[in-house]
């Protein structure tokens, strides 16, 4: 044991696990149908948001690009100035407001962001009060060529984050990724050292690499890390020009799928317990098994 050395397996070291405010409690997965109507997708996300509450949800997670479709045509018209906020943000304005009103923490999907002369697929983490605690902006950009499947490069539009994002809410701290991002198993490690309970990525997978890689990707990090994760997806439109794999899902600390939905539009409401996060790890305590002498994650910008 003496020759694991987990001390130096991390510089600085990783933290230890916060006490979350609530230990137990209900989320919400919002699988929302989206179309070409903003209006409609805003007013259509808050119903669902107002629904899941009333049944008890004190966490609400919304879908990528949910206010709009998802393509490098209509990133640049329904993007919002979130800094200018009012009418020049209705998607972000609307999560504040009904963070608040419903005295919820959300983490609001994503919306396509202009800041300056750029474009962001950005998430938005809303605490009980409705302010601002965060903003992800998707690091890893969507670019994938598979022939014959599917072709389509974000960054024909978008830039590319430049952040990771771990916010402190009343459901405990969270890190946060944007679909292409849960590929990099480095940016969930990270945040378990900086003590998140919960992952959260809102994403859109598609319909050649969901059925692949969506579940196995969600369960690999949680696994990995010990902690929970949870995803949220637009329901499918077979119609439309991407079509979205859906299967929002919760899983927790080893691995188990915990809730899940097939591609309709739903609201998936399940139970988070953190104390699984302690147990899971009293089990097989990785944390204190790491080989310092071998390999060392270096986090520069905690």
């Amino acid at each position: 044991a003496s020759s694991f050395r987990p001390e130096e397996a991390r510089s600085p070291p990783a933290l230890e696990l916060p006490t979350p405010p609530l230990s137990k409690f209900k989320v919400a997965l919002c699988q929302l149908s989206v179309t070409a109507d903003k209006a409609r997708n805003i007013s259509h996300a808050r119903a669902a948001i107002e629904a899941a509450a009333a049944k008890g949800a004190k966490l609400v997670l919304l879908p990528e690009i949910w206010n709009g479709p998802y393509s490098n045509d209509s990133f640049p018209e329904y993007a919002e100035d979130i800094e200018a906020g009012g009418d020049a943000a209705p998607s972000f304005s609307m999560m504040s407001e009904v963070a608040r009103s419903l005295q919820i923490t959300l983490v609001g999907g994503s919306i396509a962001e202009r800041s300056n002369n750029n474009l962001y697929n950005t998430c938005c983490i809303f605490g009980s009060d409705g302010k601002l605690k965060g903003k992800h902006r998707k690091i890893h950009l969507f670019d994938i060529d598979i022939p014959g499947k599917i072709t389509f490069k974000e960054s024909k539009t978008l830039t590319a984050g430049q952040n990771p994002t771990v916010v402190d809410t009343d459901v405990g701290r969270i890190g946060i990724g944007i679909c292409y991002d849960i590929r990099f198993q480095e940016l969930a490690m990270l945040y378990a050292a900086r003590g998140a309970h919960l992952l959260c990525y809102p994403g859109a997978f598609n319909m050649t690499t969901g059925p692949l890689h969506w579940e196995l990707l969600q369960r690999a990090r949680a696994a990995d890390n010990q902690l929970f994760v949870a995803t949220c997806g637009p329901a499918r439109d077979a119609s439309a020009g991407y079509v979205a794999w859906g299967h929002s899902t919760l899983v927790g600390p080893f691995g188990e799928v915990i809730a899940t939905t097939e591609h309709e539009e739903t609201t998936i409401i399940a139970e988070i317990d953190y104390s699984l996060i302690e147990q899971r790890r009293q089990f097989l305590p990785l944390q204190y098994q790491r080989r310092g002498d071998l390999y060392q994650l270096v986090d520069v910008q905690r």
